[in-house]
């Protein structure tokens, strides 16, 4: 069991969920999927960032993970793009991405993610998750940027 970690679409950030005077427990995969999303992976040397070449992220904690092990997604990478067909295939490639450990870490016999424009002007992601049992995760996140938002780096 983990701390659980919740997205929240309007400010684009995460934070620990309260239950009562302590934090909940995440019994599923909420956690390793939020964390898996939406911190940011470094760029490839292909990418193109939105704040100039110099802008490459990826999170720290990548120097201690063994070699081919990352952390993150490159969903960033589409933070100031219009949502075009374009844009939602990137970002739906993005997620599995960033989600395909779960796949070869056995955890998940399958993930898919949909990715969608959510009431009109924002990019939404749906992702799924089979377990090895049968059973399924299904998790949906709004909201992860607007196209008339202009926010600061």
């Amino acid at each position: 069991m983990d701390l659980e970690l919740v997205f929240d679409g309007a400010t684009l950030r995460g934070d620990l969920a309260r239950e009562g005077r302590g934090l909940r427990l995440d019994g599923g995969l909420r956690t390793a999927v939020v964390l898996s999303l939406f911190t940011d992976a470094r760029a490839r040397a292909d990418d193109t960032p939105p704040g100039g070449p110099a802008d490459r992220r990826g999170w720290w904690g990548d120097l201690l993970l063994g070699p081919g092990d990352r952390i993150g997604s490159r969903l960033w990478l589409l933070d100031r793009e219009k949502i075009l067909p374009s844009t939602l295939a990137r970002a739906r490639r993005y997620a599995e991405e960033a989600l395909a450990w779960l796949v070869e870490d056995g955890i998940a016999r399958r993930v898919t993610v949909a990715a969608e424009v959510a009431r009109g002007d924002a990019l939404a992601l749906t992702v799924r998750i089979e377990r090895p049992d049968g059973s399924t995760l299904d998790y949906r996140f709004d909201r992860l940027w607007r196209e008339e938002e202009d926010r600061a780096l």
